[in-house]
């Protein structure tokens, strides 16, 4: 496996490459990521990941500075995995200017998770389009990306980036791996702990119940998004939103919709280690 820091030497690596498949992260790696790794490796001849923690994605009260960096542990996993290269930049190689141009994402950006992380999904736009310009920028179709569907309004942001653009990438979505009580593997789960930890999967659960009501024929989602968001705040999170969308649109949905994501964000706090944001979604389809 190669470690690449250039774009111009990942440029050169990837002159002779059929089809590439990329998985960009963050590092910090996990199973989730690995999952992707390995999703990758069924699509595309050489497998690319980037290690790359974004500044522009972050808000100045967000973790960019306590972001953890395992770039020796990683690469290990991704050899493990089959990775061909790691392309690991620093923050000058990825802006060697300031940024002052950034991707608009749509007005999607502006809810759920970007209500409370404002610019996030711009800073995210911009640093995928950055890699993608890199990391394809010699080679030939057919190509693709990896993104987990954890995120998913991030993988919904990016899909409408690469249609509006034209961009000849496939992307593919990765399933959500979880642990063995249903929480949502995430770089961010380390900041919690043992207590935290073990009351995390509450949130998945309570996503699951709504997903076993509307299965009942409930269709009142405003009333099951207000429930849900009680029964976490009872039990000491801070509830940023529950949402039912169009897992298609990522509007709000409707008692018509049939393919649906009940979606969350929450904060799981104690009075030690402060407050840790988890995301969590489920997607089902309605069946007459």
């Amino acid at each position: 496996m190669q470690i690449i820091q250039t774009a111009s030497e990942l440029r050169n690596a990837l002159k002779r490459q059929d089809n590439i498949a990329f998985v960009p992260t963050m590092g910090n790696l996990h199973a989730g990521h690995i999952h992707l790794v390995k999703l990758a490796k069924q699509h595309a001849s050489c497998v690319v990941a980037s290690i790359f923690v974004n500044p522009l994605q972050f808000s100045p009260s967000e973790d960019l500075a306590n972001y953890p960096r395992t770039l020796e542990a990683d690469c290990e996993k991704l050899a493990a995995a089959g990775c061909d290269i790691v392309f690991t930049p620093s923050v000058a190689e990825i802006y060697p200017h300031e940024q002052t141009m950034t991707i608009d994402p749509p007005s999607i950006a502006n809810v759920l998770c970007g209500t409370t992380r404002l610019s996030h999904f711009a800073g995210v736009a911009t640093v995928v389009m950055k890699l993608f310009n890199i990391v394809f920028y010699n080679t030939v179709q057919p190509n693709v990306a990896v993104f987990g569907k954890k995120d998913f309004q991030q993988l919904f942001i990016i899909k409408e980036m690469v249609r509006q653009f034209n961009l000849p990438i496939e992307i593919i979505a990765g399933e959500t791996v979880r642990d063995a009580n249903g929480l949502a593997l995430s770089s961010r789960n380390g900041y919690l702990t043992d207590v935290q930890r073990a009351a995390a999967s509450q949130l998945n659960s309570v996503l699951q119940g709504i997903v076993n009501q509307i299965k009942n024929g409930y269709k009142d989602f405003v009333q099951l998004e207000l429930q849900a968001a009680a029964q976490l705040t009872s039990q000491g999170w801070e509830v940023d939103y529950i949402s039912i969308r169009s897992s298609t649109t990522l509007q709000p949905a409707s008692a018509l919709d049939k393919n649906l994501i009940v979606l969350g964000a929450a904060k799981i706090t104690n009075k030690t280690s402060g407050k840790t944001r988890l995301i969590d979604n489920i997607e089902l389809c309605i069946t007459d």
